[in-house]
């Protein structure tokens, strides 16, 4: 059976199908994309109204792609106090946050206890709000820090009241290439385990890929079938999310920028792969908000939110620091010919606009 064959019947698709995906014109490809996203969700591009906090930046760790954490690139360290992150919190709960979404780097001073206890003091004042918090890369630096296991510092997690994972420092899983973009930090294996974890809890967790540096297309089917198969097992993963690489203020040196073709590719190719993760997502911090609303025809079926604010990867040029008002989403979505829907962090609708 060839490929286009298989797209059209609906066939589970190879590690070989995958790269021969890219051969394909961009148009066949959104042709297929979008034909799944719409058996899936039809018109309907979700977003949430949500908080990034990011409360510090000092890092053990010197990944290459990172323009974030404090280091030659970027010689302001901070370290936020509970207090800060409360004052935070209470203000973005006055706007009506349903999230608040917590990453931040490898502090070796902060200590465990800080993020359990402040995890702790957000879920006792707003119980109704949505926790996610630690990414695998920060649990697989805490257990080492602390020696203890991934499962200890899950069960500190979820006493502390953290309702769901985000799925960053997944970067790309070829360990040739973490060597080389994050050596030192978790390993795709110790990733993978982690949320596996994760998800034997009950609990569900995104994933992420970080592309448009010095991986290849291989490298990208390579960790879209590892996610896949993870998925198979556990069904824990509720949205895939490609990250546009940001090439500013950072160690990799980076010539060839990735095309807009090239993203567009890439996010219709994970909808075709992933036949199993029910969500994608065009984050639009990393692709900017233009790019993001051509990828819903490209298999995309989701924004993130309007995060408010957002340093991580406005550090590395995406025009992403102060967000987007509630009300520019509604219309920029509105406007690009989809069905606006407001979502909780594990997809449940709560408004259409």
């Amino acid at each position: 059976m060839n490929l286009i064959e298989k797209l059209e019947t609906n066939q589970r698709l190879t590690y070989e199908d995958g790269i021969a995906l890219y051969d394909l014109d961009l148009f066949t490809l959104g042709k297929y994309a979008n034909a799944k996203r719409e058996e899936l969700h039809q018109r309907k591009t979700y977003f949430n109204i949500n908080r990034h906090i990011n409360p510090t930046n000092i890092c053990k760790d010197v990944c290459q792609f990172c323009a974030y954490s404090a280091s030659r690139k970027n010689p302001n360290p901070y370290a936020m106090s509970h207090d800060q992150i409360m004052d935070i919190v209470e203000e973005s709960v006055a706007k009506d946050i349903k999230e608040v979404h917590i990453v931040s780097a490898h502090n070796p001073d902060t200590g465990l206890q800080w993020y359990v206890d402040i995890f702790s003091k957000i879920k006792q004042k707003y119980p109704q709000l949505h926790i996610k918090a630690l990414t695998a890369a920060e649990i697989n630096f805490l257990s080492e820090q602390y020696n203890l296991t991934h499962q200890d510092i899950i069960n500190m997690m979820l006493e502390a009241g953290v309702d769901s994972m985000p799925g960053g420092g997944a970067e790309i899983f070829d360990e040739d290439i973490r060597k080389r973009i994050c050596g030192g930090k978790v390993t795709s294996t110790q990733w993978l385990d982690i949320h596996k974890l994760w998800h034997n809890a009950g609990k569900q967790s995104n994933a992420t890929m970080l592309f448009g540096h010095i991986e290849d297309r291989k490298h990208r089917i390579d960790h879209m079938i590892r996610l896949r198969d993870l998925q198979d097992i556990t069904g824990g993963f509720n949205a895939f999310i490609p990250l546009v690489y940001q090439k500013e203020n950072n160690f990799l040196k980076v010539e060839n920028f990735l095309t807009g073709q090239e993203i567009l590719k890439t996010m219709a190719i994970s909808r075709l792969m992933l036949d199993n993760i029910p969500h994608l997502k065009a984050y639009w911090v990393t692709s900017t908000v233009k790019l993001a609303l051509v990828a819903q025809e490209f298999g995309a079926n989701d924004l993130d939110g309007t995060i408010q604010k957002e340093s991580i990867n406005s550090a590395a040029g995406a025009k992403s620091a102060n967000g987007i008002d509630l009300k520019t989403f509604v219309q920029l979505i509105k406007n690009s010919g989809f069905s606006a829907v407001e979502r909780d962090s594990l997809y449940n609708e709560l408004k259409v606009y």
